[in-house]
């Protein structure tokens, strides 16, 4: 059943053709992404599916009596209601019932919470509101009493995601969901999304979020639109040979080409008898001669200044906001290409933690002691501060006019701005006309160019395109200087960090040896050892020397437990084996949905299964 389908749209800007003529449809079941280079479109394509924007021409239908649900970048709602009355807005039976009961509760009135509790056990729904409680705590979005323009600017944003949630629309569209996240709230996110009955349409660089939720990606590039059927690894192993494809189909046009070119100059200038369509035919070679086959990537050519042996050491760093700790007592000294992740919830402290060490907040506690070689290159959430009416060019010049690079010579503003993909007729625009992703990419440059040898990045991933994050990524690996990274995206923090600051509870941070994907099997370990140890502390225990040695002798498995242990052996063993076949269904050979989402739903049976019996099987090996 087809929810959504666009036909034949088409957008400009003045003379930029952002895409033309593309066509796709949405499906129930069918979770698909959005993926492109910043500026090319993405937004603007989001804003006219939702009605914010409309097309040069086309059309965009959604399926009647459906209802689609827009996650919007920058969500706007009454600042004077509560999160309550907020995220209860809706036209449902059970979410009317839901808020007013919860009203009622507010006042007290034993007759009104009675009228409001019949109503909605008559609904039946107590159900929305475990669910919808449920997701309110997961996203964090404040206390259910607390006024809408009180909340942060990412408290906000997740509200709009529980509100969206909870209404359950039969066609989620959301853009950039994962912003303002912190990592739990992400992997809660992801796994909800991935339930086969929720339809979506997603623009994300969550590189891991695409591969584990979506089915179908699809690539707007050169105003083209190119379909892919199955996950983001699928997506990157059919884009390299659509890549592929094109350059010998571009070269074969090339030389297509000059053999037509020769043709049309050998024929007589006066001679009315020259083919026409042949003529036409060498017009339309041309253009395909002419396609773009190599990517354009920003290049990161930058000096680091020398950094001596005294870096950046932390000695007992206390920081306090009132009776709140957020540091409690951080001692470290960093080492010459030391490259850290910073995690932990959303307020915990992790850019306060930065602000110290840039100087900028002051210490509760303890000292900072930075080495007399160290420069920072600091990059914030906030992003690039400009001028009213100031232009791409001048937000570097006023920086330097000429940057030195490795191979020893200088190059001037102009073409370090090229470099980063700003093309000379963006050089005079307003920075204020740039997309989100253009102004994060020519704010990395204004740090960049500061020639730093120990960046400080927060939430750098945030609206950059995939592109420039796999350039951003290459460059940070091969970085002789110092790395602190304040990232919710998981594969950044993967393919850089060798360690973690981990925020835990009271302000202490724990230092981890080992990148995000590590910690979190370590942390399931611990989590799961920690659950075995209170089930042995809650069992019942024998006193005397006689019970303890029955006791002893227990802890030997049965027969039957042996034969339950050597089963469940066998089952996890299949169990991983059907994995490992629906994960290359669903990455190589999936070019029927329906197929793909059977697939899906069969995937998240056997993970539960498969926790289920490695649970089972871990405490039966105590014994064995």
């Amino acid at each position: 059943m087809n929810y959504l389908s666009v036909e034949e749209v088409s957008k400009r800007y003045g003379e930029k053709v952002l895409f033309e003529n593309i066509t796709f449809g949405i499906s129930k079941g069918q979770k698909t992404a959005l993926v492109a280079r910043n500026g090319t479109g993405k937004s603007s394509l989001m804003r006219i599916i939702s009605g914010l924007d409309s097309a040069d021409s086309g059309s965009v239908v959604f399926r009647t009596g459906i209802t689609p649900g827009f996650l919007a970048q920058d969500p706007r709602f009454d600042n004077s209601k509560t999160v309550l009355e907020t995220v209860f807005t809706g036209d449902s039976a059970e979410m009317k019932a839901v808020k007013e009961y919860q009203n009622a509760l507010k006042t007290g009135d034993d007759k009104q919470i009675e009228v409001a509790f019949e109503k909605v056990e008559r609904l039946n729904a107590w159900d929305f509101e475990y669910k919808a409680k449920q997701i309110i705590g997961k996203l964090n979005t404040g206390e259910l009493d607390q006024l809408v323009g009180e909340l942060s600017g990412g408290q906000v944003k997740r509200l709009a995601l529980a509100h969206l949630l909870i209404s359950e629309p039969d066609l989620l569209i959301l853009d950039e969901p994962t912003n303002h996240l912190d990592l739990s709230m992400i992997e809660w996110l992801e796994e909800y999304l991935s339930r086969t009955n929720i339809t979506l349409f997603m623009v994300t660089h969550d590189r891991y979020f695409l591969d584990r939720v979506c089915n179908e990606i699809l690539e707007l590039d050169e105003g083209i639109l190119h379909k892919y059927k199955g996950n983001y690894a699928y997506f990157l192993e059919n884009r390299d040979s659509r890549m592929q494809n094109l350059a010998a189909e571009t070269e074969k046009n090339k030389n297509l080409l000059r053999k037509e070119m020769e043709w049309l100059r050998r024929q007589p200038k006066a001679r009315g008898t020259k083919s026409k369509a042949r003529i036409d035919a060498v017009e339309d070679i041309a253009k395909k001669a002419s396609r773009k086959v190599t990517e354009e990537k920003p290049e990161f050519d930058t000096v680091m200044q020398r950094l001596g042996s005294k870096i950046l050491e932390l000695h007992s760093v206390v920081k306090k906001f009132d009776d709140k700790i957020l540091v409690n007592g951080l001692d470290h000294k960093f080492q010459a290409g030391e490259k850290i992740g910073i995690i932990g919830p959303n307020g915990a402290g992790k850019s306060t933690l930065l602000k110290m060490i840039m100087g900028e907040e002051d210490v509760s506690g303890g000292k900072i002691v930075t080495g007399d070689t160290v420069v920072f290159g600091y990059y914030g959430q906030s992003g690039i501060r400009f001028k009213k009416d100031e232009r791409v060019i001048e937000a570097v010049t006023r920086i330097a006019e000429f940057i030195p690079t490795k191979k020893g010579h200088d190059i001037s503003a102009s073409e370090l701005l090229e470099r980063f993909l700003f093309p000379k007729n963006m050089h005079y625009l307003r920075i204020e006309k740039l997309s989100g992703g253009e102004k994060r990419r020519l704010y990395l440059l204004q740090v960049l160019m500061k020639n730093p040898n120990f960046l400080i990045l927060d939430e750098p991933t945030n609206d950059l395109d995939i592109l420039t994050l796999n350039v951003l990524e290459g460059y940070l690996a091969e970085f002789k200087g110092c790395v602190i990274i304040v990232s919710h995206d998981r594969y950044f923090m993967d393919k850089i960090v060798d360690s973690l600051f981990v925020f835990q509870e009271g302000g202490y941070i724990r230092n981890f040896p080992g990148n995000y994907s590590r910690y979190r099997e370590a942390a399931q370990k611990e989590s799961r050892a920690e659950k075995q140890k209170a089930q042995s502390v809650t069992s019942p225990k024998k006193s005397t020397s006689t019970d303890e040695t029955r006791v002893k002798e227990k802890k030997k498995l049965s027969y039957n437990e042996q034969r339950e242990f050597d089963r469940l052996e066998r089952e996890i063993e299949e169990l991983e084996k059907e994995k490992s076949e629906l994960t290359t269904l669903m990455s190589e050979a999936a070019t029927d949905a329906e197929k793909l989402q059977e697939a899906g739903a069969r995937m998240g049976e056997v993970i539960e299964a498969l926790e289920e019996k490695e649970m089972r099987w871990l405490e039966l090996s105590e014994y064995a």
